[in-house]
């Protein structure tokens, strides 16, 4: 059975260890794109560069108060005003503090943020950081990070936003889509001279009323009324290889920030532009994937693409590098410092839309400064589109979760499709966008028989760098397993040695994806991939590779890519549904920067990345048309008419925390018929209901009952009162549908009616739990019907019937542990079972053992398990051990969770596991000093329904509902030599494991 990442996260439980031991780290420090975690500076002040949040509002949200000074925060609709006498003052106001906070521990400020966020970045000695997180009026002070890029064919043409009856064409056509729009670029920069971004130069002519929204130069500063009624103001900064005359009436502005990134990363780390030319390309690639020019012509690697159109075309682009590329991984990426300061001119030049394709190795709290800087943006009438990260199929694995921010997830779209000819006959089908041609029946061999003398199988078999050797190379099709190295870096192997094609092999089920490999390439994933692997193996084995799908099957579209980040939000506790919907982020073509791309113009990348600036185009439509509507209701629009996403079978993908509200559906966006809207206030009073002192006056509310357009609970206790509100955009007459699987959901009123668009209306959804397991997520759907229109809304509960401990431990041959309940039904009956104490079994692991070679110690659980609790520890006292706690799913290890602590014994309970198997997989990072092995004690422990009732529990029934009392659990007889396990059942599966010596 496979153990897909076992040895990434085995990278990651180590690097957990080292960190609590940790006593000081550079903020920033750990490796982009890996494992590592984020500094220890989390947990220690460490001297480096930091950004420090003040109370004060921001111009965006500052509402008046200070004497003298007037309200700059915009009137609905509008943008902030950033060079107005009033904006100008309170910004002399609030730079004005952060130097005297920062002069008052003896600090310097580096940078200042005004727009979005009201703090500084400064160089900071331990001391000062210490004496400004105690500062009167300091909210934070935050290490300044490291953040990354996250990494129907046409996904416009999927999208239906192309033809006769698409979206484009209901704006107007694509010379009208988006336009008085501008979406602004948080990213790496821009590649100026791509195609998808040419347009006539910019003219000192200011626009007429026969061409309102066309910008213009005064001065060196670039002038575009806009939709809404206000005005952009950017400019064409100059730079390394970058010139002003480069900005023109599509790319209207283009600006850098480095100032964090450029004094920590000295020039010879350095491969990037200093400028806000694109160094790497995934700024362009989001860019012209949000608002490119229509119908550009693709050719890549001689094989004609057709044409590619931004999203948004009409739109204007205005870029914000503040990512930037190094030599190293551990040099490339964003400093928070950079990317606030980013943020906050992107406002103040009065962007409409952005797109911010970037993400954390953790999730962002909502009071991280970026994530600040969103909250005022959004409050300023801005849309933020973001990408949900890159780290799934793991759950809560999402970043950007913030209720002002929208959150993407990735989806496919139809695939590119190659095919492998055997020369047995059969034919596999996958993903390929360089066979153009058929390569002709060749050899075909796996690295391994053309590998270099010295060279290791396993090397050879994944296509390393000088493994394959040419003289036994040339000529054939070469068969490469995935892992390890880059994908495309495969291929560059082949092609080094003189193959005329690859075929890239999953190992197990995985995303396929089209890169852009320098020899005709296909990717399969299983379970042909491994049919194909074991062809190649055989004397005389030939292919072919052929363009398009050959075979019978086909693949279901979109289904949720394999590493799209999934929910559910820790930052939130499971209480505000993330990602909030899903679009296109497989195998998207768009523009790139040549030098960094094969000096190739164009390329398919795949990533959330890719799926974020497809909404951020959709945004700007949206605004192009209702320029006077809220960043949220524009959201809602988006989310309440989404459609669903398919699982590998075709079947409809269920799972919320996959896509949120689903698939985004362009052609029913722009009539959702009602919209669930949010601003200032609902964003205040979340975060105070969540713990966040915001200090405005604003009273908490549940975090449940932020008006999104989902409804997510993350522990139900036998009943909740979830209340929302609904704004008409047609009206009408509405009727309320709600079903969520073993919940009984009422809704309150389930008659809606509006006499006039623009009216709002509240009503409630009460969610009680009935046969649904205790602790088991359950998800559904809210409809409102009516007028014409469908609005549709996700459901996700975790229900309890029980607050309770998941495990309480006692010792000794008779004795008893206690524990506090609170139930949400009285009088449920309370009941034991066990106890149980295993023979201890014997068994060793070595450091570095294969993941196949892993001691492994399944269960199966029935519907008449209890609990299961494993027990391992070390020989030798020195010894360190973890257990891997997995279930099978479709005949795959899913791993749940790394359990130990380092030292020499670990233990893993699940209460009241659902039928199927278990297990655990024993795992060491180190030997015992002198020793090759790790020798150890294992014990099961399985509790089921005839286990006995020598576990006693007191009282037998719950006395009342949502009144904590104590529940005792007593034993006598038990052996102390080993562990025992009993069970304390609640109704609904919910229940206690008692652990004994």
């Amino acid at each position: 059975m496979n153990h897909p990442n076992l040895r990434r996260r085995a990278a990651l439980l180590a690097g957990a260890a080292l960190i609590t031991t940790a006593l000081v780290a550079p903020p920033g420090s750990a490796t982009p794109g890996t494992d590592a975690p984020t500094s220890s500076s989390r947990f220690t002040f460490a001297p480096g560069r930091y950004v420090v949040t003040l109370a004060d509002k921001p111009l965006a949200t500052y509402q008046g108060g200070v004497t003298g000074l007037k309200a700059t925060k915009p009137a609905a609709g509008r943008k902030v005003e950033v060079n107005s006498t009033s904006g100008k003052a309170y910004r002399a106001y609030l730079t004005g503090k952060h130097a005297q906070v920062a002069a008052a521990v003896g600090a310097k400020v580096d940078q200042n943020y005004s727009t979005t966020l009201n703090g500084f970045a400064a160089s900071l000695t331990a001391k000062q950081v210490n004496q400004l997180a105690k500062t009167a009026g300091v909210v934070s002070v935050v290490p300044d990070q490291l953040h990354v890029a996250l990494d129907d064919r046409n996904p416009t043409d999927f999208l239906k936003l192309s033809g006769q009856s698409g979206v484009w064409n209901k704006l107007g056509g694509k010379a009208t889509a988006g336009q008085g729009v501008v979406v602004g670029v948080v990213d790496t920069g821009i590649w100026p001279e791509s195609a998808s971004l040419s347009g006539p130069a910019l003219g000192t002519e200011p626009a007429s009323s026969t061409d309102p929204y066309r910008p213009y130069l005064s001065g060196s500063t670039t002038v575009m009324q806009k939709a809404d009624g206000g005005t952009f103001t950017g400019s064409c900064q100059t730079g390394e290889d970058f010139t002003a005359d480069l900005c023109n009436t599509k790319l209207i502005s283009a600006k850098y920030f480095g100032e964090g990134w450029l004094s920590l990363v000295p020039p010879e780390r350095r491969a990037d532009y200093e400028s806000p030319r694109d160094g790497e390309g995934h700024g362009t690639h989001t860019a012209t994937t949000a608002a490119g020019r229509a119908d550009v012509d693709v050719q890549l690697g001689g094989r004609d693409l057709g044409t590619v159109t931004g999203v948004a075309p009409a739109a204007k682009i205005a870029v914000y590098k503040a990512l930037w590329s190094g030599k190293t991984a551990q040099d490339t990426g964003g400093f928070t410092s950079d990317i606030v300061a980013a943020i906050d001119q992107a406002v103040a030049d009065g962007v409409d839309v952005i797109n911010y394709s970037v993400g954390s190795t953790i999730e962002s709290p909502a009071t991280d400064p970026i994530q600040l800087a969103f909250l005022s943006a959004a409050s300023a009438g801005v849309f933020v589109s973001a990408a949900g990260g890159n780290s799934g199929p793991d759950a809560s694995t999402l970043d950007n979760t913030s209720p002002w921010v929208t959150t993407v997830g990735a989806t496919t779209v139809a695939p590119w499709n190659g095919t492998v000819v055997l020369g047995n006959g059969q034919k596999y089908s996958g993903v390929s966008t360089t066979v153009s041609s058929p390569t002709g029946s060749k050899p075909f061999v796996n690295g391994a028989a053309v590998k270099k003398d010295g060279v290791s199988d396993a090397d050879a078999l994944i296509c390393l760098a000088n493994t394959l050797d040419p003289a036994k190379t040339a000529g054939k099709i070469v068969a490469c397993d995935r892992g390890i190295s880059a994908r495309v870096d495969k291929s560059t192997e082949v092609q080094r040695a003189g193959g005329v094609a690859m075929v890239l092999l999953n190992l197990f089920d995985q995303d396929v994806v089209g890169d852009s490999h320098v020899v005709p390439t296909v990717h399969l994933n299983t379970p042909g991939a491994l049919s194909v692997k074991s062809y190649a193996t055989q004397a005389g084995a030939t292919a072919e590779l052929v363009p398009g799908n050959q075979t019978t099957t086909t693949t279901p579209y979109p289904q949720m890519a394999d590493f799209s980040s999934r929910g559910p939000s820790l930052s939130s506790n499971g209480n505000l549904l993330k990602p909030d919907l899903a679009a296109p982020g497989v195998n998207v073509l768009a523009a790139v920067a040549p030098p960094t791309n094969g000096g190739q113009s164009y390329a398919f990348l795949s990533g959330t990345s890719m799926a974020a600036p497809h909404v951020a185009g959709l945004a700007a439509l949206y605004l192009s048309k209702h320029p006077d509507w809220s960043p949220m209701a524009v959201k809602s629009a988006l989310m309440t008419t989404a459609g669903n996403v398919l699982t590998a079978t075709g079947a409809v993908n269920t799972n919320p925390f996959d896509a949120g509200a689903g698939e985004v559906q362009p052609s029913k966006m722009l009539d959702p018929g009602l919209v669930y809207d949010s601003g200032d206030t609902d964003w205040l009073g979340y975060l105070e209901g969540t713990g966040v002192k915001t200090g405005t006056g604003v009273p908490a509310i549940n975090p449940s009952d932020y008006n999104a357009p989902s409804i997510s609970v993350g522990q139900l206790l036998g009943t909740q009162t979830i209340t929302r509100r609904v704004t008409a955009v047609t009206p009408g007459l509405y009727r309320a549908t709600v079903s969520v699987p073993g919940m009984k959901a009422v809704v309150t009123p389930s008659i809606l009616s509006f006499s006039k668009a623009g009216e709002t209306k509240t009503f409630t959804v009460k969610l009680t739990l009935d046969t649904g397991n205790s602790g088991t997520s359950t998800n559904g759907w809210l409809t409102w019907q009516g007028a014409g229109k469908t609005v549709r809304s996700p459901i996700v509960v975790v229900p309890t019937s029980v607050l309770a401990p998941a495990a309480v431990s006692g010792s000794g041959v008779s004795g008893s542990a206690s524990f506090t309940a609170t139930v949400g039904k009285p009088g449920v009956p309370i009941r034991s079972y066990g106890v149980v104490s295993a023979p201890l079994v014997p068994g060793a692991v070595p450091a570095g053992a294969a993941d196949a070679d892993l001691p492994d110690y399944p269960v199966t659980v029935t519907s008449q398990t209890k609990a299961v609790q494993w027990n391992i520890k070390t020989v030798d006292p020195a010894g360190s051990i973890w257990l891997v706690l997995y279930k099978v799913v479709n005949g795959q290890m899913q791993l749940l969770s790394f359990v130990g602590d380092g030292s020499n014994q670990a233990s893993a309970s699940v209460p009241a596991p659902t039928p199927g198997v278990w297990g655990v997989l024993a795992i060491t990072l180190s030997n015992p000093p002198g020793a090759s092995t790790t020798e150890y004690t294992m014990q099961t422990n399985v509790v089921t329904a005839s286990s006995g009732n020598s576990l006693k529990v007191t009282p037998p029934v719950a006395p009342a509902a949502f009144k904590p009392f104590q529940v005792t659990a007593s034993w006598s007889g038990l052996p102390t030599d080993r562990r025992s396990t009993g069970f304390v059942e609640f109704p609904n599966r919910a229940g206690t494991v008692v652990t004994i010596n």
